[in-house]
């Protein structure tokens, strides 16, 4: 029995990559890596070769293995320390996968799919990053990476924790919660940004809700303030007070 189809999936997954990621590292289609994940075609020798290559393996283990279920090798030591819980695998959901996540967030299958990452930090728990865009929480820039853990219970979330909420109509944002005592199933969703306007939404409608841990961002390009204007500025609240000492002496 051969195993290589088996085998090219499975070590895909282990290293979090999706199906378009694994194809062009090894410089073929999608669709082929999908035929070939999926047993409609052969893997080619030299696609197997590459593979080899990659994860330090030989043809005979790829073909005549179950790579899953190998003792002793580095591939199994790292996914027994994956399964132990020693760290935390962290599934990133980029802007683009938005939608797809919406649809499959309780498919395991899905979220297999995701890149993972792991922070020292954060050990333990159940976390996800989302990648954000827009300006409605400046000062965080847009594309920045919210760190979230997961909220299982609301009461336990007090008002104005910021946090990634999923809901069946708004998709997916990043607010600061605001709980509404008198009515227990309506949140009020507020931004950092001043000039957007909060507005509310049934806990009905909440799929899922994670708590900003960390956020991951780009540094500024360019200093948030330029020295020359601040000194014109400084400048110009003193002639402002000069001239009102004078008004009243």
């Amino acid at each position: 029995m051969a195993y290589a189809n088996q085998n090219l999936r499975y070590l895909r997954k282990l290293r979090g990559w999706t199906q378009e990621e694994f194809a062009n590292k090894l410089n073929i289609k999608r669709s082929l890596l999908g035929a070939y994940e999926e047993e409609r075609a052969e893997p080619r020798i030299d696609v197997l070769e590459q593979v080899g290559d990659m994860f330090k393996l030989t043809l005979d283990d790829l073909l005549r293995k179950d790579i899953s279920e190998q003792k002793g090798t580095y591939l199994s030591k790292r996914r027994a320390l994956k399964m132990a819980g020693t760290r935390t695998e962290i599934p990133f959901v980029p802007v683009k996968a938005a939608a797809g996540y919406l649809a499959g967030y309780a498919d395991p299958e899905f979220i297999d799919e995701l890149n993972t990452f792991t922070l020292p930090m954060l050990t333990g728990g159940q976390y996800r990053a989302f990648e954000i865009v827009g300006d409605s929480m400046l000062p965080t820039p847009s594309g920045s990476v919210i760190v979230g853990e997961k909220v299982n219970d609301l009461e336990e979330v007090k008002n104005d924790t910021p946090c990634i909420v999923v809901s069946r109509n708004e998709g997916i944002v990043y607010k600061r919660i605001q709980k509404n005592g008198r009515q227990k199933n309506k949140l009020t969703l507020v931004s950092d940004n001043p000039t957007f306007h909060p507005y509310t939404v049934s806990t009905e409608e909440v799929i899922e809700m994670w708590q900003a841990q960390m956020v991951i961002s780009r540094p500024p390009t360019q200093p948030r303030w330029d020295m020359s204007q601040l000194a014109n500025v400084v400048n110009g609240l003193q002639q402002q007070v000069s001239s009102l000492k004078k008004r009243f002496n």
